[in-house]
């Protein structure tokens, strides 16, 4: 382990790609433990073969086809058809589309580039500050990793063997808990800074409206009604929401060509590939820290010293605050979880209540400065400076923590779901 980290470090520190730096120090603790590289090569293909984990690459297909096809467009039309008359509507319609996207595409990345793609530029053509409008859509594109279907929660499901539906009722009440709190909040600076108030459309058109977006509520339908129903399994529910969103929007919203179909499966599979690569690389690092004992001398430490419940928590939520800002989320629930997961029983923490901490941390990460990667998205989106997404984040980065202080402090808000509709 002392070796791992000064190479851990160094690497990242010079730039290298993510999955890059795993697969050497994978490599590297290998080869210093006397094994052959080529048991390297095989424990990652064993460790790839997993059912579960190939629902990974199908909802990053799904998010392709609804990205490029009409879908996000449908959305955020549905939201403004319901929010206008309100002060500050457009950054209401930003919440409250980017919790409806969530609830499709699993990924906070694709959430922020979606709807940054569309909101951005039609807020500050009405007038709303830059920094604000940087602010509203990268702190909603986070609600992307809790609300179902959550790409880190089947991670998470995968490396510390819980239920994967289980996860995902879990996700649900923290998510919309975070959409209405940034909802409030973009409600009282809308007042108080008097943000534009875009027309309430008449009930006719609203209407008009909804029933054209339904066809893009499919999606989350066919994953809910599917995964709950027992009809399917994750994997399945995920191959179907891929089929849904591409007849959905070659069919219905004609965001693309039939004939654009390759093309943006490439794009789909691009984003698919990198994901795989990082968790392949990681989980061979995962595997080899396991190996190691690390593990179970953090738990034995954590017991002789009669570490209590909140001063375990406290200390993991630092240092996972710390880790998003310089970690993808996949590599970080990959390096960090075969760690923590044997520790969490001896310390009293429900693993099903500490996967929704785990990544409300990972959401947090991905806005917190200096690196949070929806930061880069938002600013290359809208062609601004760093420092105006950091500067209309910052008042976000205080409204996730609170609510994450009460995701902590409040377990039945994440466990109350799961217990009703599945049972203990």
């Amino acid at each position: 382990m002392t070796s791992f980290l000064p190479l851990f470090a160094g690497l990242l520190a010079a730039g290298m790609p993510v999955f890059l730096v795993l697969g050497l120090c994978a490599g590297a603790m290998f080869a210093l433990s006397g094994q052959p590289l080529v048991g390297l090569a095989q424990l990652i293909v064993n460790e790839l073969n997993s059912p579960t984990l190939m629902a990974l690459p199908l909802f990053v297909m799904a998010a392709a086809f609804m990205r490029s096809g009409g879908i996000a467009k449908a959305l955020v039309d549905l939201a403004a058809a319901w929010l206008g008359g309100l002060p500050g509507s457009l950054g209401l319609v930003t919440v409250v589309a980017c919790t409806l996207f969530a609830a499709i595409c699993g990924s906070s990345v694709a959430t922020a580039l979606a709807m940054g793609t569309i909101l951005i530029p039609a807020m500050l053509e009405r007038g709303y500050p830059r920094s604000f409008v940087l602010g509203v859509v990268g702190a909603s594109g986070t609600i992307g990793i809790v609300i179902p279907p959550s790409l880190p929660l089947i991670l998470y499901g995968i490396v510390a063997e819980q239920s994967v539906p289980r996860l995902f009722l879990a996700g649900v009440l923290p998510g919309l808990l975070q959409a209405a709190v940034f909802f409030l909040w973009v409600l009282y600076e809308a007042r108080r800074r008097k943000f534009p108030v875009e027309p309430m459309l008449p009930l006719v058109e609203r209407i008009e409206v909804t029933l054209r977006a339904l066809p893009a509520l499919l999606v989350p339908l066919v994953v809910m009604v599917g995964i709950y129903g027992g009809f399917v399994t994750v994997t399945e529910a995920a191959a179907l929401s891929a089929v849904v969103a591409l007849g959905v929007s070659v069919v219905r919203y004609r965001g693309f060509h039939w004939t654009e179909t390759l093309s943006v499966v490439a794009s789909g599979l691009r984003s698919a590939a990198s994901i795989m690569l990082i968790i392949a690389t990681a989980l061979a690092v995962g595997h080899w820290l396991t190996e190691s004992g690390l593990p179970a001398r953090l738990v034995q430490f954590l017991l002789d010293r009669h570490t209590a419940t909140w001063q375990f928590m406290l200390a993991i939520n630092g240092l996972l605050l710390v880790l998003g800002c310089f970690l993808e989320v996949t590599a970080t629930l990959l390096l960090v979880l075969p760690i923590l997961a044997p520790a969490l029983g001896p310390m009293g923490v429900n693993p099903v209540h500490f996967s929704i901490v785990f990544t409300h941390n990972m959401e947090i990460g991905l806005v917190h400065p200096p690196v949070g990667l929806n930061l880069f998205v938002l600013s290359s989106i809208a062609a601004a400076p760093m420092r105006e997404a950091i500067r209309g984040i910052l008042p976000f980065v205080a409204l996730l923590l609170i609510v994450l202080a009460v995701v902590i402090f409040v377990p039945s808000l994440t466990l109350w779901l799961p217990g009703a509709i599945l049972g203990r």
